[in-house]
């Protein structure tokens, strides 16, 4: 088990390339297998998500490589319509391979997708989409067994803007004769990126980044390569970090748009920052007050996954900021590991108050889910003392090397396995030494 180990004081310069997007590519994987040829995905973030979709294309029967940065993936041989439990379990993201698998073979079979416990996340929407297009879903006990002979171009209308269930019904719609129309689509960038993909595979969808979306399935679809975008979350995730440990930063490769409501708290909290095309830079003292309340919603709205983010740098801001969680119900796990560093976080129910305090100081946490992970990083960095961080395999799922990104601004962060930090602690005990600087 690898842990992080973190001194917190230093301020963060320097400039950084945002990854490829996690939120991106898993629904762009998923769209590989809706066509019977090879697809190039450039900028492809080495995530333990992307691990876990490579390990369901293998399973399926299609063959995948890295070519550096690039993930060469050959749907030609697909020849398995069934994801096993384990592998189902992963990440929340394996659903999105119904509706592909579904346009593919006709039939799928999955157990229920695993992930982050945020709370419930009902995939209801996700089955009633691809019911609207002619497929018979039978759940067997834990499984989902879906089934067409022929998909049926419809309209889907969806009750609420489900990232998943457009990404799910768009894909599924590739494989219906006809024009589907989407209802309510959800409006993420990553939905347009999708929609990007399949159109360079022959598809023809559009409306993405509205919430019309129209399908016109039935299209014999090639291979295609694609380049991710940047991760609009890693990005407001380190905006955040330099706003509290102070410093300036340079986030380069960034969608600036998209980061609109996560600069514009932080230019409230009293940063200085500047969108160029495709860079931003943010200037901080690291004084920092408390900011209007943040309440999360599906975009254009305050991102849900960069709310933990901008809670841990206002821990020691002047003032109280309330933070309303529209999207999760358990978003706040990572509020009792805070606290174990002397923050004060109230919560109750999808309410959550941050009241500035002083000072922080080093603790032993563990992460609770991808987000709240990055959240105590953040809180370490500002921490006096020493942070020793566990569970790390949450903030794997969505950060590429989080702690060598942080290092390169001037961080003092290390990741050893557990062993070897016993062992560095007794030497330290003994010497009287701390971790060197960056």
């Amino acid at each position: 088990m690898q842990e992080l180990f973190v001194e917190g004081g230093n301020r963060l310069n320097g400039e950084l390339t945002i990854q490829g997007s996690k939120n991106g590519v898993l629904p762009v994987l998923a769209a590989t297998i809706v066509c019977a040829g090879e697809c190039r995905i450039e900028n492809c973030p080495h995530l333990r998500d992307v691990e876990a979709s490579v390990a369901i294309l293998r399973h399926l029967g299609c063959c995948t490589r890295w070519d550096g940065n690039a993930l060469l993936v050959d749907t030609t041989h697909m020849d398995k319509n069934e994801v096993p439990d384990a592998l189902m379990r992963e990440m929340r993201s394996s659903v999105i391979f119904l509706g592909a698998i579904l346009a593919r073979q006709r039939e799928a079979v999955l157990s229920y997708p695993g992930g982050c416990e945020l709370g419930p996340r009902p995939i209801d929407m996700h089955l009633a989409a691809l019911r609207s297009l002619g497929a018979g879903i039978t759940d067997l006990g834990g499984k989902l067994r879906c089934s067409a002979g022929a998909l049926t171009a419809s309209e889907i209308v969806l009750p609420t803007p489900s990232v998943g269930a457009t990404e799910n019904a768009i894909l599924a719609a590739c494989g219906a004769d006809g024009t589907s129309v989407i209802y309510n689509a959800a409006r993420e960038p990553e939905i347009s990126e999708l929609q990007e993909f399949l159109n360079a595979m022959g598809a023809e969808v559009r409306g993405a980044g509205g919430s019309i979306v129209t399908v016109r399935g039935g299209r014999t679809l090639h291979g295609g390569s694609h380049r991710v975008i940047s991760d609009r979350i890693a990005a407001a995730t380190y905006l955040c970090a330099a706003a509290a440990c102070g410093g300036e930063v340079r986030l380069s490769g960034v969608d600036c748009a998209a980061l609109s409501t996560v600069t514009a708290a932080l230019y409230e909290a009293g940063c200085k920052v500047e969108s160029g095309e495709r860079d931003v830079v943010i200037k901080s003292s690291a004084a920092l007050r408390a900011i209007s309340p943040v309440k999360t919603a599906p975009y254009p709205g305050f991102p849900t996954d960069a709310q933990p983010a901008l809670m841990a740098a206002l821990l020691k801001s002047s003032g109280s900021t309330v933070f309303v969680e529209n999207i999760f119900e358990n978003r706040y796990r990572h509020a009792r590991e805070l606290a174990r560093m002397g923050a004060d976080v109230c919560v109750a129910g999808r309410v959550a108050v941050v009241r500035g305090v002083d000072s922080l100081h080093g603790a032993d946490v563990a992460c609770t889910d991808l987000r709240g992970g990055a959240a105590l990083v953040l809180a370490a960095l500002q921490a006096e003392g020493t942070t020793r961080i566990s569970r790390l395999e949450h903030i794997d799922r969505g950060y590429e090397s989080m702690e060598k990104e942080l290092a390169l601004l001037g961080a003092r962060i290390e990741r050893r396995e557990e062993e070897a930090w016993q062992k560095r602690d007794e030497t330290e005990d003994a010497e009287g030494e701390g971790i060197p600087s960056s």
